[in-house]
């Protein structure tokens, strides 16, 4: 575990861990899942002629790895079910890239990245009219309310819905003001000096700054030079600059940077952070003791900031190594499998991920409402995770802000 702070002369001071940068994070995350992939125990991938069962692998998020769910898939199916996992859409790309779609016929992607795989060959269309349950996943997580799903230039459908979310912020309402919990600008308020923290990872970090640098220039919502919509992920040269220093700023106000859940959960029960962005698994597991009794926290997560947010929609999509029918018909059973409303009340109550799939009649109000699948048109206003446009732009920026 990393430590937060250190002792220094009897006095405890804030320390800041040096995030990866994105090749170190790509380079140190690939060594990770082939640990992962191996610890699967997959075995070989070519089927001998003894191998009498069709073998379905999926390369994805560990959490999304619900055993129960794999074990009556195979059963019903007689197949083999094998996972590979990933930490992030960057380290699942270069796989593919590296001759992964020979080792996966399925792929999970959010954001852009369904766009970039199907753009690069590295996936397929996915055949909706082979996955029945698409008829209970909310219209909004669907074209034409969600056009990611669909390539660019085109009719063909590129990836499934599975669950969605935001980036948003988990807030103690105890000790932040009710007026200061609408706005991105809460991470850069010098009233909670000392008591803010922030994710290591600096892709999240840029895009969220950029939200609201943009809505302060005023140039979020207007034309931009590219002719497309407003993204966090594609910043202009004065919109990164101006960027840097309000990080360059937030430095001072900031406790430390969170790299694990756990650790910002510990922070956030100790009131040492009173606000800081989050996937809100956390402020699930704190709110849920709240309503239990356990805790007197009283947490509030801002899905949903005055100024926009970050948000996600997880998806399944076929790659291109899928080349007999066998294969292709398994991988959409699959996808339709766990989009059954009743596997996907597991992965609501059991991971805590908000279903794409209607299941508020099926699972308890305090999952309904920290879900916020009340709220699911929220993420018409949620900029979706994509790749930096420049990469090399942003880890400079990064440098500069960590440097100074």
């Amino acid at each position: 575990m990393r430590k937060i702070t250190k002792e220094k002369n009897g006095k405890q001071q804030r320390t800041f861990e040096k995030p990866l940068t994105r090749r170190a994070f790509i380079k140190k995350s690939t060594v990770g899942a082939a640990v992962a992939f191996t610890a699967a125990n997959m075995g070989p991938f070519v089927r001998t002629s003894k191998a009498a069962k069709l073998e379905l692998r999926w390369l994805g998020w560990e959490h999304y790895n619900v055993k129960k769910l794999t074990a009556k898939f195979e059963k019903e199916y007689n197949c083999k079910v094998s996972a590979g996992f990933f930490d992030g859409n960057s380290e699942a790309y270069n796989k593919l890239r590296g001759g992964g779609v020979k080792d996966f016929d399925l792929v999970m992607a959010d954001g852009f990245w369904p766009r970039l795989y199907a753009k690069q060959g590295l996936t397929q269309p996915v055949d909706y009219g082979k996955i029945s349950n698409m008829q209970y996943v909310f219209p909004v997580f669907m074209p034409p309310n969600f056009m990611l799903l669909k390539e660019e230039t085109g009719d063909n459908m590129i990836a499934a819905p599975n669950c969605w979310g935001g980036y948003g912020i988990t807030i103690n309402m105890d000790k932040v003001a009710e007026e200061d919990s609408d706005s991105i600008y809460l991470l850069y308020n010098p009233k909670y000096k000392g008591h803010l923290c922030v994710s290591a990872r600096f892709e999240e970090n840029i895009a969220l700054t950029g939200i609201l640098v943009c809505h302060r220039m005023g140039t979020k919502d207007k034309e931009r030079p590219d002719g497309k919509p407003f993204n966090p992920y594609v910043l202009y040269d004065n919109e990164l600059e101006e960027c840097k220093k309000l990080l360059i700023e937030q430095k001072k106000y900031l406790l430390t940077r969170w790299n694990d859940e756990a650790t910002l959960e510990r922070l956030l029960r100790a009131q040492a952070v009173w606000a800081a962005p989050e996937w809100s698994g956390v402020y699930r597991l704190i709110h849920f003791d709240y309503l239990d009794g356990k805790s007197k926290l009283r947490m509030k997560h801002l899905l949903h900031p005055k100024e926009g947010g970050l948000g996600w929609v997880d998806t399944w999509c076929l790659t291109s190594g899928v080349k007999d029918s066998e294969k292709s018909e398994l991988a959409h059973k699959w996808i339709d499998y766990r989009l059954k409303p009743e596997n996907m009340v597991i992965v609501a109550e059991e991971i805590g991920w908000a279903p794409t799939v209607d299941v508020r009649k099926m699972i308890p109000k305090r999952y309904v409402d920290t879900l916020f699948l009340n709220n699911t048109d929220a993420i018409k206003g949620l900029y979706q995770f994509d790749a930096p446009s420049s990469p090399e732009k942003w880890e400079r920026i990064w440098s500069d802000v960590e440097a100074s």
